[in-house]
């Protein structure tokens, strides 16, 4: 048989991650056996790099190192090249990331890795430059170093990966000892802590760089909504969540032209982000402002959810329904559109560029102003000036004065103000569509599709019921293209459907289904959520420990079986399913969802007392099973429009809406559709009153048969 590693075999893949690198000199290897029986029969080591096609540093690598001669020779010879874009595998990369968070002291990506022909782990670290600077090893330099290394004391590096690998799998497989639960909710403790970790200036968590957090934001708001009986408790956890909102959507990390969040911001002002838009930032940022908007009435919470959802929808749509991954950081810039890609470049701007696209766009938009003054405003409103907040003189928008201040500035009136800027932002973003574009990673993995749903149908719920139809759609697709019936499959690219799903997998997308039947009522999404609900008990869940674990048993490649329950980029799958899990079996009390809720929560319900700034998702759902759900149940044909608004704008941290037919023949129907033997209490003995729709109020209480509108308000008021 050939030898697999004489070539680059990246164009064999699908993911636009691994199919970036195939043109690389480096003779890349997937991750398979191929590679791995390869590094055995040469009997050299294996050198792993993980990344993803949006990540900035990874392009900076892979431009200085890996389409370097002189790099791929060192790397041809004397290792196995492996790349893994971590969206398909993040057991791979959790495996790896761990090892080099306990090494390191931090991580990233890209993660560049050195292991044994084994797979075991002996020199580790993220972006390296092809040669030394400012304190920085040379990777050139440190490829052949550990390759001298490998030939001449290979015994001490396989003792050092022995003793890297258990420290891995101690952290990763081990269990934690379960706690009493059940009792008192940890959430006013854990807001406490999130509470002192906030920043009090700019808003959010720690210092630079600064990422979104927005499980701890929820927390904070949910603390808040606790709290507010207590002024001086309540004021404080709802300062510290407003200031992150407020900082989040004022700053650089929320695109003021195009809608949706980048990723992270370089500073603790939250003024130069990292470019890349992932979806689930998109999905959590736009489910947290949701909710802001719900518990403050803040109608730019509202604004910043509208504008998230239309760029999901217009820059991450996928035609059939689903949501494609990612877009990248990178772009060529506008006056070279032929160069080299620069990140940012689609997204900064000069007063000079400014200038010129209110004056060449302004067929776009017309104003009742002249074009030098339409400039000076948006200029003005978003702190661009000759020196820049960024590279090169150049600026990330941030909101730098308010509506009323440009009122005195220009002499006009606040609403007048308004309406100039809408049209100078018009022309700028008609401008900016005439730019090169930033490349779109067009995986669309089930998981993140099911938050994107998630999102969707909250704001359908509390916004338009558009929005829930788009979730709908979502819901559909991932259906049809990555379920068989029984299993998921983690993603589809351009038809190519791959991979196992995970546990993220099963756990959002089944919160996803379940939130899409909540907005819609058509209970073909919450038969689905059902099923897949069964399928990650199935597939991730240990009944005898309860434990949940990233991967399905079938899963053998990787030397670990770890347990993802911390937040990270995505909210923890265990505190997502065991959530999840607790509203579903008020739907079917006997499949068992609570009984692995309660044991999930139980098992790893210590981390979120001991550390609830990494385990935020994790402590709302223990406060969720210690509060019990709110159940709103309305028996009627559809939800009555004035119902969703009331319901839907109120914050309900608790809540489970369900619609179930109003006569028993209806219900009868939708029980043999969802094979359910009789009717669960949620549903029970709920029926419409005098052929009308009825409204169902409960927690461990219920309130009577409610017909109106104003009286469903007072029960969900009662049972907040």
């Amino acid at each position: 048989m050939s030898d697999p590693t004489a070539r680059n075999r990246l164009d064999e893949t699908a993911s636009p991650y691994l199919r970036q690198h195939a043109d690389n000199p480096v003779h890349w290897q997937p991750w398979d056996e191929q590679a791995f029986e390869a590094a055995r029969e040469r009997d050299v080591p294996i050198f792993l790099s993980i990344g993803y096609s949006a990540c900035h540093w990874c392009h900076v690598m892979e431009e200085e190192s890996f389409s370097d001669p002189e790099v791929a020779e060192v790397l041809n010879e004397q290792f196995v090249p492996i790349k893994v874009d971590r969206e398909e595998r993040p057991d791979v990369d959790s495996l790896y990331m761990t090892v080099c968070q306990a090494v390191r002291g931090g991580g990233g990506w890209p993660l560049s890795v050195f292991l044994t022909p084994e797979k075991e782990p002996f020199y580790v670290g993220t972006y390296f430059p092809k040669e030394a600077k400012r304190n920085q090893p040379g990777f050139l330099p440190l490829t052949e170093r550990v390759a001298e290394e490998w030939r001449e004391n290979r015994g001490e590096l396989e003792d050092r990966a022995e003793q890297w690998m258990q420290t891995a799998r101690g952290e990763l497989e081990s269990l934690p000892d379960p706690i009493e639960g059940g009792g008192d909710s940890p959430l006013l403790d854990a807001a406490d802590e999130l509470a002192r970790a906030a920043d009090d200036d700019h808003g959010g968590f720690g210092r630079a760089p600064k990422f979104p957090q927005a499980s701890r934001v929820s927390a904070l708001l949910r603390a808040h909504h606790r709290g507010r009986g207590d002024g001086e408790l309540g004021t404080r956890y709802g300062d510290a969540a407003r200031n992150a909102l407020d900082g989040m959507a004022d700053g650089g990390l929320f695109d003021h032209l195009g809608g949706g969040f980048h990723r992270y911001c370089t500073d603790a002002h939250w003024t130069v982000p990292h470019f890349e838009k992932m979806l689930y930032d998109q999905a959590a940022l736009a489910d947290l402002y949701v909710d802001g908007y719900r518990l403050f009435g803040d109608d730019r919470y509202a604004e910043v959810v509208e504008e998230t959802l239309a760029f999901v929808d217009r820059e991450l749509g996928h035609p059939d329904g689903g949501f494609y991954a990612t877009l990248d950081a990178r772009s060529a810039p506008p006056e070279n559109p032929e160069g080299d890609h620069e990140e940012g470049a689609f997204y900064v701007w000069t007063p000079e560029e400014v200038a010129e696209a209110v004056s060449e766009y302004a067929a776009e938009a017309p104003a009742d102003a002249p074009d030098d003054v339409l400039a000076d405003l948006v200029c003005a409103r978003y702190g661009i000036d000759a020196a820049g907040n960024f590279e090169d003189g150049q600026t990330v928008l941030t909101v730098s004065a308010s509506l009323a201040d440009l009122a005195d500035d220009f002499g006009r009136s606040e609403a007048e103000i308004a309406d100039l800027l809408n049209a100078a932002e018009d022309r700028l973003r008609a401008a900016r569509e005439d730019r090169p574009r930033p490349a779109r990673d067009e995986k669309v993995l089930a998981g993140w599709n099911g938050l994107m749903a998630r999102a969707y149908a909250e704001a359908g719920l509390a916004l338009d019921t558009e929005y829930a139809e788009r979730a709908a759609d979502a819901v559909e697709y991932v259906r049809e293209t990555l379920w068989d019936g029984e299993r998921l499959s983690r993603r589809v690219i351009a038809g190519d459907v791959a991979g196992v799903g995970y546990a993220e997998d099963y756990a959002y997308l089944a919160a996803g289904a379940l939130a899409t039947y909540e907005a819609t009522g058509d209970h073909g999404h919450l038969g689905f959520a059902l099923d897949l609900a069964d399928a990650l008990l199935a597939e991730c869940y240990d009944p005898e420990t309860g434990a949940l674990y990233e991967t399905p048993e079938s899963v053998e490649d990787v030397g670990v079986r770890s347990q993802d329950v911390a937040d990270g980029p995505t909210p923890s799958p265990v505190g997502v399913a065991a959530e999840t899990l607790l509203a579903l079996d008020a739907i079917d009390p006997d499949a068992g969802y609570g009984d692995a809720a309660e044991a999930m929560l139980d098992r790893y319900g210590g981390r979120a007392e001991t550390t609830p700034t990494s385990h935020a998702t994790l402590a709302l759902a223990a406060d969720t099973r210690a509060e019990g759900l709110l159940e709103v149940t309305v028996a009627a044909d559809a939800l009555p429009e004035a119902w969703r608004e009331r319901v839907g704008a109120t914050y309900l941290p608790h809540r489970l809406l369900t619609v179930r037919p109003p006569t028993a023949d209806g219900l009868a129907a939708w029980l043999d559709d969802l094979e359910l033997g009789d009717a669960p209490p949620v549903w029970a003995g709920r029926s419409a009153v005098d052929s009308e729709p009825a409204a169902y109020v409960c927690r461990r209480a219920c309130s009577p048969p409610v017909t109106t509108t104003e009286e469903l308000g007072e029960w969900l008021a009662e049972f907040r």
